[in-house]
């Protein structure tokens, strides 16, 4: 596993001299093409990081929190995965980090560990996905998009919790 990034810059170097082309020329290009492709990505990524923090700052997630609890305990989805399904489409690393948090300490095998688990796995990064990658495309119309995908991560929640339950519990 470790070989697979020299291996693959062998046979890149190989087949170059193969064709007879210039590596050095080509590695050059290369790079500039990926700086090019960094320079058009950067500018969203600091955007969505800026609102991210901005919302984690104003409080609203601990007042979406306060508000979807009630109805979260009356279902019987675990309170301690609700700050996992706020913060997931906009943060994986802080997704990450949430899911660590529940897994320490409710435990892997638990109902909460079993459903973040599934969760994290089945939903995605929506607003930053949609920030970058639309970006990049320059598409500009994201109206039909978002409900699309919004949609498709409040069903994988739900999913999660009604298979979770039905093959664990």
């Amino acid at each position: 596993m470790i070989y697979i990034i020299p291996a693959l810059i062998c046979i890149s170097i190989t087949l170059s001299i193969f064709k007879k082309r210039d590596v050095y020329s080509d590695f050059i290009d290369g790079a500039r093409d990926g700086f090019e492709i960094l320079r058009s990505i950067i500018p969203p990524m600091i955007a969505i990081s800026v609102a991210a923090q901005m919302l984690k700052v104003s409080g609203a997630p601990d007042m979406l929190y306060n508000a979807v609890y009630p109805v979260c305990a009356a279902i019987g989805f675990p309170k301690e995965v609700i700050p996992l399904v706020i913060v997931r489409p906009l943060s994986g690393s802080g997704a990450a980090g949430i899911l660590n948090g529940i897994l320490k300490d409710s435990g892997a095998d638990s109902r909460a560990g079993l459903i973040a688990s599934v969760i994290n796995g089945s939903t995605e990064t929506t607003f930053y996905c949609m920030c970058v990658y639309f970006s990049m495309t320059r598409v500009k119309n994201t109206l039909k998009a978002l409900p699309c995908a919004v949609i498709g991560d409040i069903t994988g929640v739900i999913m999660a919790v009604i298979m979770v339950n039905l093959l664990f519990f």
